[in-house]
C-alpha cells in the first residue's frame, strides 16, 4: 500500500534504520545516472514491502529485506525467488508490463551497477511505467470513467477467473482461514479501544460467524464444484489501469494461501472498493460477466458474505495502520475503519437466511455503502 513519494534524502533516512546495505542500495538507485539511457530524474515511492524507483519509461521495484507471516524476503536468494514469482504471476493479467528481474551487482572495483556482471547483491523487478492518470481509483474519484471501460475490465477478469488454476483447499482449511481473519479483526478492534467500532463490529462478526457455521454446506459445494482458484489476491482499484486492454498489476505473489480463494470473494472485494469511490454499477457488471463466462451461479448471499468479510479485513488493516507513521493521522485511519465496518453492516447478513437468499442464479452483489476514505 503506497505511503507516498519521497525525496532521495528522506528515503535514505527512513530505509530500515541501521541497515547500511539497504541505505546504500536506495542511494544508488536514486541517482538517474545509474540507469541505462538518458534518465534525468528518478521518483521514489515507498510501500510497506518495497521501494519503487520510477524513471521516465520504467519502474524498478526493490523488496525490503523483511520477514513476516507467510513471507520471507530476508536473503538475496529469497528476493530473487520472489521477484521471479512476481513476474510469472503478474504476467497473467499484465503480460506486457512485467519485463523481468534485473540484478543489482557489486563490481570488482566495489561499485554498484544495475544489470552488471559482478556479484548480485540484490534483485529488482523491472516493469513498464504506467500512467497514473489511467489508474481506476483515480478515474473513479474524478468521475472520469466510461461504461465501455468497465465492461472491458469485467470481460478481462471473467476471462482470468475462467482460466485460472484451480486451488486445492479443503473445507476445514477454508473455514479455519475465515475464522482466523475474524479473530484477527476482533483482536485489532479490541486493542484500539474505540467504542464506536465495537458497537458496529460486534453484530457484524456474529453474523459472519453464524454464516460460516450454518452455511457450511454452501462452502463445501463451492469446493466440490472446483470453484476456488489461484487468483490475484489483492484486487484493488489502485492496481487496475484502464484505457485499451485493462492492465492489472501487483498480485499477492508472496502469499499463495491468500490467493487461494473463491472468485466471488475477489469480485466482492473489488466491488466494495469501487463502491466506496462512487462506482456502484460495477458490482453487477463484474458478477454478471463472471457468471456468463464460467457458468457459475453463486447465490446472492455468498456475495454479501464476502463483501462483509472483505470489509472487516480492510477495517482491521486500517486499525493496524493507525499505529504506524505515514500520510494519514490516527483519526483518519479510525474513520476509515468505521466506514468499512458500516459497509459490512449494510450487507445485512442473517444467520437465518431464507431459502430464496441461497438460490442459485441470482448473480448480483449488494452495493457496499459507506463513506469514502
Amino acid at each position: 500500500m503506497p505511503v507516498g513519494f519521497l525525496r532521495a534524502a528522506e528515503v535514505a533516512y527512513k530505509a530500515l534504520e541501521g541497515d547500511a546495505a539497504i541505505t546504500d542500495k536506495v542511494r544508488f538507485l536514486s541517482d538517474p545516472l545509474n540507469y541505462p539511457g538518458q534518465e534525468t530524474q528518478v521518483e521514489i515511492m515507498e510501500t510497506h514491502f518495497s521501494f519503487v524507483f520510477l524513471t521516465g519509461a520504467h519502474a524498478y521495484k526493490l523488496k525490503k529485506p523483511t520477514r513476516g507471516e507467510g513471507f520471507d524476503f530476508g536473503s538475496v536468494e529469497a528476493r530473487l525467488r520472489n521477484g521471479s514469482a512476481e513476474i510469472r504471476l503478474n504476467r497473467q493479467l499484465a503480460p506486457k508490463i512485467y519485463l523481468g528481474v534485473i540484478a543489482l551487482t557489486r563490481e570488482r572495483d566495489c561499485r554498484l551497477k544495475l544489470g552488471g556482471e559482478g556479484r548480485p547483491i540484490d534483485w529488482l523487478v523491472k516493469m513498464v511505467r504506467l500512467d497514473a492518470g489511467r489508474r481506476l481509483d483515480k478515474r473513479l474519484a474524478d468521475a472520469d470513467w466510461h461504461y465501455a471501460e468497465l465492461e472491458a475490465l469485467a470481460q478481462r477478469l471473467a476471462q482470468f477467473f475462467a482460466g485460472a488454476g484451480r486451488a486445492t483447499l479443503g473445507a476445514p482449511a477454508q473455514s479455519a482461514q475465515i475464522r482466523a481473519e475474524l479473530r484477527r479483526a476482533r483482536a485489532a478492534i479490541q486493542r484500539v479501544g474505540e467504542p464506536r467500532l465495537r458497537s458496529v463490529a460486534t453484530p457484524v462478526m456474529r453474523s459472519l460467524d453464524a454464516f460460516v457455521l450454518r452455511r457450511a454446506s454452501l462452502f463445501r459445494q463451492r469446493i466440490a464444484e472446483r470453484r476456488l482458484i489461484d487468483g490475484h489476491g489483492d484486487l484493488r482499484p489502485e492496481h487496475i489501469y484502464l484505457k485499451g486492454t485493462p492492465q492489472i498489476i501487483d498480485c499477492l505473489e508472496f502469499r499463495a494461501d491468500l490467493r487461494r480463494l473463491d472468485p466471488v470473494s475477489e469480485i466482492a472485494f473489488l466491488a466494495l472498493e469501487c463502491g466506496r469511490l462512487g462506482a456502484s454499477p460495477i458490482a453487477h457488471r463484474l458478477m454478471r460477466r463472471y457468471c456468463e463466462r464460467t457458468g457459475d451461479n453463486p447465490p446472492a448471499a455468498l456475495g454479501r458474505f464476502y463483501t462483509a468479510l472483505n470489509a472487516v479485513v480492510r477495517a482491521r488493516l486500517a486499525i493496524e495502520h493507525s499505529a504506524e507513521p505515514g500520510n494519514r493521522t490516527r483519526a483518519e485511519w479510525i474513520d476509515r475503519a468505521a466506514s468499512y465496518l458500516t459497509a459490512a453492516r449494510n450487507q445485512r447478513l442473517s444467520a437465518n437466511l431464507d431459502r430464496r437468499a441461497l438460490q442459485p442464479g441470482r448473480c448480483r452483489l449488494r452495493r457496499a455503502a459507506g463513506q469514502s476514505g
